[in-house]
């Protein structure tokens, strides 16, 4: 299994922007990301602070990616 990148809320906000996801709304510093496939992503934005490896997993998961699929978009 390859090693969970290092990215920030923002960089995976850009990366999932490229596979099409759109960004639905924001409430705080959480933006919620939604796929035409109806798949649906809330993803934290703490000021460059990068996303830890367990709430990067589960965001991989609610977006049906895999990690090397993931680093192949970023």
């Amino acid at each position: 299994m390859p090693k969970l990148p290092n990215v920030t809320g923002q960089e995976t906000i850009r990366a999932l922007e490229k596979i099409g996801f759109q960004v639905v709304r924001q409430k705080g510093s959480h933006v919620r990301m939604k796929h035409e496939d109806n798949r649906v992503v809330t993803i934290p934005v703490h000021a460059n602070k990068s996303l830890g490896k367990g709430l990067l997993r589960k965001i991989l998961r609610d977006a049906e990616l895999t990690v090397e699929q993931f680093q192949e978009i970023l």
